[in-house]
């Protein structure tokens, strides 16, 4: 039988039996440690090696192979931070109800500033009779002209940057491999026309194989193509596509430096079709030929479809689920469908439409998950498969542009500093950040030999990935992903999920995570709980592990460990030290969430240490002891999005740690696509429903979205995929409106606020200080600001190069920039600030005025 005759069930039988093959090569990793309940030691012969293994501070240097702490050969086999035990009281939210309640008020202040004023901006550039060039046709009907001949009305499909199909209602104009030219019913190379010239008159050619020539009334291909007068028209059917189902102009800023507006995303995974190995995911963000051939059925390709409906049918509690996506999409994507397309890029479209301004993405890989899943087409390495999905998001980048007319065109802007991410938003368009979290980054793995653990990077190598990623376009950062690496030691998951990756970490590293029994005094400043009831929820994060698990038949592999609280007595390494260092040098954002409790304590150390503010918590995998120091440092939480109501209670439980020496606002981290179950629904017959059409971010319209045949809706369907986010928070707004009267429109107010907390965290990390308004130790003197006022004019400063200079300002809105300074207030005078906060007695406000290029036109003192 061929391999395109293999029927979905006896493909998945030979996954499962290549699945089992791989197990037999490494039966050893099988062998189950058993922990006494309590008291952390083991009970079977592998505890005398356990006791040997240098896991972390505290340990017994008896113990130990022989190391030096100051040896750079062995350094990095001892793991420092907080120990556990006994010891653990310390990881505790460290906050006082007062503070808390001080905290609440400060972001009730900060609500009451004054906002930006925001301006429609145009989504696509305006479509005129006759095309300036050869982007300009991407989504219009036009006529082709020439030799006295018309031909069309052609629908203009782009396929990239200067590439098309020519659309009508029975097909694709198709270059025929007899050199005919015809219509074809499904799009492919030959439809796929390369348009050269400009101002109304172009040619179109198939790249190596002929071009299009208009002969006697006809159309046929020859070498030499002739030159078409194109002009728009009417008549043409729609190329099959996503609605986004939003309307209203998209809102930017009056200049582009002032304050920005926006919801943020901090956590995403928009390439994660290319994770493990590439044939587990349905579905990719995006496609040349549009959401049939990018959203398609999965049991198209008998073998990798397979194995993709049978990890779903376990996430869904094994309901048998109907592949087909376009256009039915009967089953997916849905809430906790983990192995399908969620960020297909007209969703993109749609969550920024209605008021996303700011999208991290993260480039994600687990190498021996993808080494034991049989399927594969790419690389299981997790610095290819990253550098892999980097080139992709320029390419998506590239094929969105050609949507919309041309290079620099598209709303996804990948950005690298946080002044450009800035100018982004306040253009109107979607500021997107990428990152890395990886299990093994720059290949600092580890094995475990001896009693001692041998690292498999050095610093040199960390430095020199360091400079690679950051050349690539990597601005953020986890250390650890599902297991322990030469960096640091790892939360861990719980339940199911927890004894596959587990598993998993035995084979990469030699060892099961080290997880002992711990006391936190809050009761909540811990790692993942292990040996839980087995129990795959559609709410669990990252429930795919456990998933593949089951399918693969790797849960027998059962660490015994003590009751819980559990806590990983790997911490934070030398290596990681360095690796933080590293970032903080290069002014990229670190992220401890995965961290263990132990690792992420000592990573917060170093943050201070550095007084760096380059800070994330970006998906809720950080504990209640890290977060108030976060933000501490000046850095940003953007919890794990999940269900509406859920999200609210962690909204509510921020505020209480918002710290006043910095700009508040909220974010989230949707963690979707193969990582993260989205929010469920909470029904439509709940007291409080979304009502649809509502007015979202900027006074959009939001309407229930469509694609094909099937229509979404946030109350029954929850986030379904990653365009109903708009929709998710006017859930918000229900929910915490019907908790609180008057909340509704503070979480709303917060969550638009988030881009801009993200960017100024960003900008810190820059070194700039923070304000002076809400940080009255950093305020210069009046006469220093007055030097400082002349030179600002003389040299007609950027507002990058001002605040480098003074800080960053207390207000930018539109051409102004606001800053405090010590300044003594004449007698019996009048605060010209005091209504807004701006200044107190003895105190003196800046106002800097900049032109539209961004550079200072005029400075005020203001006492």
């Amino acid at each position: 039988m061929s391999e395109e005759q293999v029927e979905p069930t006896s493909a998945w039988r030979r996954v499962g039996l290549a699945a089992l093959v791989a197990l037999s090569v490494v039966g050893v990793a099988l062998a189950v440690p058993t922990v006494g309940p309590g008291d952390g030691t083991t009970t079977l012969a592998a505890a005398a090696e356990q006791q040997k293994s240098d896991l972390g501070v505290p340990h017994d240097d008896a113990l130990l192979a022989p190391h030096d702490h100051n040896d750079p050969a062995t350094k990095n086999d001892v793991s420092r931070g907080l120990a556990v035990g006994a010891d653990a009281a310390a990881a505790v939210d460290p906050t006082t109800a007062a503070e808390r309640k001080a905290a609440a008020s400060y972001v009730d202040r900060e609500r009451a500033l004054p906002d930006p004023k925001l301006v429609p901006t145009a989504a696509h550039p305006p479509r005129t009779a006759v095309p300036a060039d050869r982007f300009a046709m991407a989504g219009g009907c036009y006529t082709l002209s020439a030799s006295g001949a018309t031909f069309g009305p052609y629908y203009f499909k782009a396929t990239r940057l200067g590439g098309y199909l020519l659309h009508t209602a029975t097909g694709e104009l198709t270059r025929n491999p007899n050199g005919s030219v015809a219509l074809a019913a499904q799009p492919g190379p030959r439809a796929d026309w390369t348009v050269s010239g400009g101002s109304g008159t172009f040619t179109f050619q198939i790249d190596g194989a002929g071009a299009l020539v208009a002969q006697g009334g006809a159309l046929a291909s020859g070498a030499t193509g002739t030159t078409f007068q194109v002009r728009l028209a009417t008549g043409c059917p729609d190329y099959p596509e996503a609605d986004v189902n939003v309307s209203g102009a998209p809102f930017g800023g009056t200049t582009p430096y002032q304050e920005v507006r926006g919801f943020v995303d901090a956590h995403t995974h928009g390439m994660a079709f290319e994770f493990l190995g590439g044939s587990l995911h349905c579905g990719r963000p995006w496609h040349e030929y549009g959401a049939p051939y990018a959203l398609p059925d999965c049991s198209a390709n008998p073998v990798a479809g397979a194995g993709t409906m049978a990890v779903e049918s376990v996430l869904s509690g094994g309901v048998a689920l109907d592949p087909v996506g376009w256009p039915t999409f009967k089953d997916w994507p849905a809430p906790d469908a983990l192995v399908h397309e969620g960020t297909y890029w007209r969703w993109l479209e749609r969550a920024w439409r209605g008021g996303q301004r700011l999208f991290v993405n993260l480039l994600v890989e687990n190498n021996q998950l993808c080494r034991l899943y049989p399927v594969k087409r790419n690389s299981c390495d997790d610095m290819d498969s990253i550098r892999l999905q980097a080139e992709d998001m320029y390419r998506m980048q590239d094929y969105i542009d050609a949507q919309f007319g041309g290079p620099g065109k598209g709303f996804y802007r990948i950005v690298k500093d946080p002044y450009e991410a800035r100018r982004v938003i306040n253009a109107g368009k979607l500021a997107v950040v990428m990152g890395i979290e990886t299990s093994i980054p720059f290949g600092c793995t580890f094995k475990s030999l001896l009693g001692r653990d041998r690292p498999a990077c050095t610093t040199a190598e960390i430095d020199k990935s360091l400079d690679e990623m950051q050349a690539l376009g990597v601005r953020q950062m986890e250390l650890v992903n599902k297991f322990d690496n030469a960096l640091a030691g790892v939360a861990g998951d719980a339940g199911e999920t927890g004894v596959l990756v587990n598993t998993a970490n035995f084979l990469e590293t030699g060892t099961f995570w080290a997880m002992e029994h711990c006391d936190p005094v809050d009761g909540e400043s811990a790692d993942n709980p292990q040996l839980t009831l087995p129990d795959i929820t559609a709410g669990q994060q990252d429930a795919l592990f456990g998933a593949l698990g089951k399918v693969l038949g790797l849960l027998p592999a059962l660490p015994l460990y003590p009751q819980p609280a559990h806590c990983n007595r790997r911490g934070l390494t030398d290596l990681g030290v360095h690796t933080i260092a590293g970032l903080a040098k290069r002014k990229m954002v670190f992220d401890p969430d995965h961290l263990s409790v132990k690792a992420r304590a000592a990573s917060m150390d170093v943050i201070e240490d550095l007084r760096y503010p380059g800070v994330i918590s970006s998906h809720s995998w950080s504990t209640p002891d890290t977060y108030p120091r976060i933000y501490r440092a000046g850095g940003f939480v953007t919890p794990y999005a999940g269900d509406s109501t859920g999200f609210v209670a962690k909204w509510r439980r921020h505020l209480g740690w918002a710290d006043s020496r910095y700009y508040f606002g909220f974010g989230f981290g949707a963690d979707i696509n193969g990582l993260g179950a989205q929010g469920n629904p909470r029904g439509a017959n709940v007291a409080n429903p979304v009502r649809y059409p509502f007015t979202g971010l900027g006074g959009v319209t939001v309407d229930r979205q469509r694609a094909g045949q099937r229509v979404w809706d946030i109350n029954t369907d929850g986030v379904a995929q990653y365009g109903l986010y708009p929709d998710w928070v006017e859930d918000l707004r229900q929910v915490a409106e019907a908790q609180r009267r008057g909340d509704g429109a503070k979480i709303v107010d917060d969550m638009a606020r988030g881009a801009e907390a993200y960017l100024q965290m960003w900008e810190r990390a820059y070194g700039v200080r923070p304000d002076s308004c809400r940080n009255p130790g950093l305020r210069m003197s009046l006469k220093k600001a007055k030097r400082l006022a002349q030179q600002m004019k003389r040299k007609h400063l950027t507002t990058a190069q001002v605040m480098a200079k003074v800080g960053q300002p207390y207000q930018r809105l539109g051409k102004k920039y606001v800053f405090c300074v010590k300044a003594k207030k004449a007698k019996g005078a009048k605060a010209k600030g005091a209504k807004s906060g701006l200044t107190k007695a003895g105190n003196a406000t800046v106002v800097v005025k900049f032109n539209a290029r961004g550079t200072v036109k005029k400075v005020k003192i203001r006492r």
